[in-house]
């Protein structure tokens, strides 16, 4: 397998699971098949469309590929339909949203580098690839954008985004590093989700 096809891979794991997560959540929300849809193709494709206009990738991947649209439904339709297997929604939600983070954070950072970005931009695009989905999906639902809280989100996708960057430099390429980086990163938010670790915040 080539790096070209790790990277098509990873992405679209990438976007299954982040759908899923979206997904999930518009069930919880108890909207209708459409809502469940809609916003399962925003949650795995809205980060990536903004870092493919940043980078002038247009039209974007999410219109130009129909595989990442397709995979996108796709996913949404079937946690749609077999939720009522899924027990404890919300854990299901957040160990969606982690591995979408890991795979988003690395695909993302890799595709800027790849269009020439330098690092330090690459990254913020990377982090912004990860956590571009997640917003949209949390402002859709209603709820308070997990990025702006005091969970350890943005963080871990920008070390992550950092990681990548340092071993592309290195040399070290393939499937291997990208899938080491994504794993890193989802271990990373989950182990923070179950130790309750946060940044700080601002005292009244």
């Amino acid at each position: 397998m080539t790096s070209g096809d790790a990277l098509l891979v990873a992405d679209l794991i990438g976007v299954a699971v982040f759908a899923a997560s979206g997904a999930s959540a518009g069930v919880a929300k108890r909207l209708d098949l459409f809502g469940v849809a809609f916003v399962g193709f925003v949650a795995a494709l809205g980060g990536g469309i903004l870092r493919d206009l940043a980078i002038g990738a247009v039209p974007p991947l999410a219109f130009a590929d129909w595989r990442y649209a397709v995979t996108a439904v796709l996913a949404s339709v079937a946690v749609f339909w077999l939720h009522p297997r899924l027990n404890r929604v919300r854990r299901t939600v957040l160990l969606l949203d982690a591995a979408g983070l890991g795979l988003f954070t690395a695909t993302g950072t890799l595709k800027a580098l790849d269009a020439g970005v330098p690092p330090v931009g690459a990254c913020l695009l990377g982090m912004l690839t990860a956590i571009g989905g997640g917003l949209a999906r949390d402002l859709l639902t209603g709820e308070i954008p997990v990025v702006l809280q005091r969970e350890i989100y943005a963080v871990v996708a920008l070390g992550g985004a950092v990681l990548v960057t340092v071993a592309e430099r290195m040399g070290f390429t393939g499937p291997v590093p990208l899938i080491t980086a994504a794993s890193l990163m989802t271990g990373v938010r989950l182990i923070a989700l179950y130790r309750r670790w946060s940044v700080p915040v601002a005292m009244p």
